[in-house]
């Protein structure tokens, strides 16, 4: 990397703080209701939406089946709204999200349970699970890009996390609202139409974040990539073409993304299951548990997303691979313990490991592609990683507790999805400090090498 990669766009740019503002607003909403329903699987749906089976665990893993779905969803939804999001801009696409997330989640909170109309309860149940998922898969990419694009390069890394700590903080926001329901009303109301009223608040939270969205514009970057890819009329962006050309930065992107996906769904989606059912605490408590860790997962997140710009991204990142490793085999002893304090330690030790992955990821994703697949290429290796890591985390960790009625073999699970991570850490490329207009230089000389190639009949 020379110097001169890492000199240009190094002044903060006017406007920086509102685009932060106006990405995280979007992420705060969409995971808000994204997350809502990973609590609600365990709390309410596995109890309403599904007809009963020989065991609880077997109730709460039909939810899970339907929680999966969300996840089937996103890398459709990250492939379509980042070739899309490549080609017209990151805003529109994010405010499309966003009205789509919320009607989904609206709608969710509008229907009937299995005792009313059987089977059809689960199957819509799916759909706009379905519809959820798709909205959320093309959220993320543009959401991270829209501040890594207008972000300088000393400071990526920490201007880039932001985003990223609305999700702990859409999860938080869900996790007040369940708990005030359940709180101030009794088990038969919250499950017959109090939970609903967590679902409908989704429509007035997007109203906020549609708003403030509307307040930014796409980074200079992103309009001058629009520009040349007019003139280089060989240029082309998404899915096969990011695949094409940068099929290390997809594929590496993947594996950074295993292990830190399992980890977050461990620990705040399966979890909430393990203490319910193993542990026998009560719902309140969880979610008073929750709420601290996902305010301590907040605040750590902007740390380390410092922590990336002075030390690099792959050194932060292995130290949340390698911890990552060894949660499993404290963190369910420590559960087991029944104490309060000790409980809440394990869950909020837990999210603090995976902070250390999630808070670099933005930038280090985005600057392993040009800006004229940027979006897709991100969007790809994030969510595609999803099918396999966090959509089946919480069913494999049920099955496994469910057969061997023991914490360890989901330990070891976790272990094998951090090494994993570990192994993509090892082959990634250092890129703190990169200018991410060098990247787009060196594709451009690619291309116009291509196009003199294929005048005199050489390709």
């Amino acid at each position: 990397m020379s110097v001169a990669d890492r000199v240009d766009r190094d002044e903060e740019p006017s406007g920086l703080k509102k685009v932060v503002a106006a990405s995280m607003a979007g992420t705060v909403v969409e995971w808000y209701e994204f997350f809502l329903y990973g609590t609600a699987a365990t709390l309410v749906f596995s109890k309403i939406m599904f007809a009963e089976g020989t065991s609880e665990l077997d109730a709460i893993l039909a939810a899970f089946v339907t929680y999966a779905v969300g996840f089937v969803a996103r890398p459709l939804g990250g492939i379509v709204f980042g070739h899309f999001g490549d080609k017209y801009g990151r805003k529109k696409l994010l405010q499309f999200s966003l009205v789509l997330v919320g009607s989904a989640t609206f709608l969710m909170g509008c229907l009937p349970t299995f005792d009313q109309i059987g089977y059809w309860a689960p199957a819509l149940l799916v759909a706009l699970r379905f519809i959820q998922g798709f909205a959320v898969g093309g959220e993320w990419g543009g959401a991270v890009l829209l501040v890594a694009e207008h972000s300088p390069n000393a400071r990526r890394g920490f201007w880039a996390s932001w985003p990223q700590a609305g999700v702990p903080g859409g999860n938080l926001l869900a996790t007040v609202v369940l708990l005030v329901l359940t709180t101030t009303l009794p088990e038969d109301q919250f499950l017959s139409w109090g939970w609903r009223v967590a679902f409908w608040l989704s429509a007035v939270i997007v109203f906020v974040g549609y708003y403030i969205r509307t307040k930014v514009t796409d980074a200079p970057i992103f309009l001058e990539a629009q520009k040349q890819t007019e003139i280089i009329k060989a240029a082309s962006y998404g899915v096969f073409e990011v695949v094409r050309r940068y099929p290390r930065g997809v594929f590496t992107a993947m594996g950074l993304r295993f292990g830190e996906n399992v980890m977050y769904y461990l620990v705040v989606t399966f979890s909430i299951t393990y203490l319910k059912v193993e542990v026998g605490t009560d719902t309140s408590t969880i979610l008073w548990w929750m709420l601290a860790a996902h305010a301590v997962h907040f605040a750590v997140i902007p740390m380390v997303g410092q922590l990336a710009d002075t030390v690099g991204r792959r050194p932060v990142y292995l130290v949340g691979a390698v911890t990552t490793a060894s949660w499993g085999f404290f963190a369910f002893p420590m559960m087991n313990s029944g104490h309060n304090v000790v409980i809440m330690l394990a869950i909020i030790i837990g999210l603090v490991f995976h902070a250390f992955m999630y808070a670099t990821q933005p930038a280090i994703m985005s600057e392993m592609f040009p800006t004229r697949m940027r979006y897709s290429g991100v969007s790809l290796g994030y969510q595609v990683t999803s099918i396999v890591a966090g959509s089946l985390a919480p069913i494999i960790a049920v099955k496994l507790l469910d057969v061997y009625g023991s914490s360890v073999p989901i330990a070891w699970y976790l272990f094998a999805s951090a090494a994993i991570t570990f192994v993509a850490v090892i082959v990634a490329r250092e890129t703190r400090g990169i200018a991410l207009e060098s990247i787009d230089v060196a594709d451009a000389k690619t291309l116009a090498t291509e196009a003199e190639l294929a005048k005199v009949g050489l390709k």
